[in-house]
């Protein structure tokens, strides 16, 4: 149900007791007299600088006749509408946090309502946070990662976050046996052969259900503006059942399949209790962890003695490269994305990197 803010007026229960006392012509005095409180205790009472208690509200049953649900209730609710009251405060100026976020991508994939009004962003961004305040989201250790994440002008906390948050909410709906290190790590051909399929559709229908049947949900999400992540690894379900998260930044199919592997080696090596943010962090242990993932994905696509004998041949034309990539059974685009990333050759390398196949999928 949706909620409104825009809030009925405060009303004290004193203002019903002093209408009760009116109506029966019962003074202030007599009531302290009655229920064996001070005169100023009803009078605080009635003025609203007061509550009602369980046992007030027990008394006042016994000498007005009006049952006590009834006096706790409306102190109830005149206690909520001013808590909304502070709510509604808290929420204009946390207002001021929704351009962190990349609001209109969460609506856009129905995560959130779409909406423009800015106090129903906000209740719509806790809810899809799970706290009570934005600002407490830097507190919750599922998004600690996300603000350990170098601080740059380019780079929003927030919206990384975001990004996993939103990772983490389409991982639970995904069905996974419980995790399996041993067979996953023998069904890693299974998942590098995949590439090597035409339609895109199946290669990550396929990769999803290998994964899960090794207790990894596969998720994949668009790339959020200002993350500058391109994956991430955690564990759920008391660490039963991992999860990569994974977007198409960039789109080039050697990427992608870089970083598959480098978020698989992170779930075969790594600490479970961690999040690891590809690209995304500055500490030096977790940088060691993200050197050995690296590693293991390059090896493990491209093994180490077969890329320096293909190099030093000095031979890499687009020939030379189909050639090696299908002695390894892998896209071109893996031999060329390496080529470039060790500087062998150039970016700008027109013949090589027509190699570079982009992925586009529904």
């Amino acid at each position: 149900m949706e909620t409104n803010y825009q809030s009925d007026l405060a009303i004290h229960p004193g203002e019903y007791l002093e209408e009760i006392l009116e109506d029966i012509g019962m003074s202030q005095a007599e009531l302290s007299n009655r229920i064996g409180r001070p005169k100023q205790a009803i009078n605080e009472i009635i003025k609203g600088k007061k509550s009602i208690t369980s046992t007030t509200a027990l008394e006042l049953e016994d000498v007005l006749g009006v049952p006590s649900h009834i006096w706790l209730g409306l102190e109830s609710e005149y206690q909520i509408v001013l808590a909304k009251a502070e709510e509604l405060k808290q929420m204009e100026e946390e207002s001021k946090l929704i351009p962190n976020f990349p609001y209109a991508e969460l609506a856009k994939l129905g995560f959130v309502k779409a909406t423009r009004k800015a106090i129903e962003k906000v209740e719509e961004l806790k809810k899809f946070f799970g706290v009570a305040k934005l600002v407490q989201i830097s507190q919750v250790k599922a998004y600690q990662p996300a603000f350990r994440v170098s601080d740059h002008k380019s780079v929003s906390h927030e919206a990384i976050a975001t990004w996993i948050q939103a990772g983490r909410m389409k991982a639970s709906k995904i069905e996974t046996e419980s995790f399996d290190k041993k067979k996953l790590k023998s069904l890693l051909t299974d998942i590098k052969d995949l590439m090597n399929l035409e339609e895109i559709n199946k290669t990550m229908d396929g990769i999803q259900k290998i994964l899960a049947s090794c207790g990894v949900a596969f998720v994949m999400l668009p790339h959020f503006k200002k993350t500058k992540v391109n994956g991430a690894t955690f564990w759920v379900d008391d660490r039963n059942k991992a999860v990569i998260v994974m977007s198409l930044k960039g789109s080039y199919s050697d990427m992608f399949w870089f970083s598959l592997f480098h978020e698989i080696a992170h779930i075969l090596l790594h600490d479970k209790r961690e999040v690891f943010l590809e690209d995304g962090c500055n500490d030096s242990a977790l940088k060691q962890q993200e050197n050995e993932a690296d590693q293991f994905a390059r090896d493990f696509l491209i093994p180490d003695n077969k890329f320096d004998s293909f190099v030093n041949e000095g031979s890499f034309t687009k020939q030379s490269v189909q050639s090696f990539a299908s002695e390894l059974e892998i896209k071109p685009s893996i031999v060329v994305g390496r080529l470039m990333h060790e500087k062998i050759i150039g970016f700008n390398n027109y013949q090589l990197n027509s190699l570079r196949d982009r992925y586009k999928w529904a």
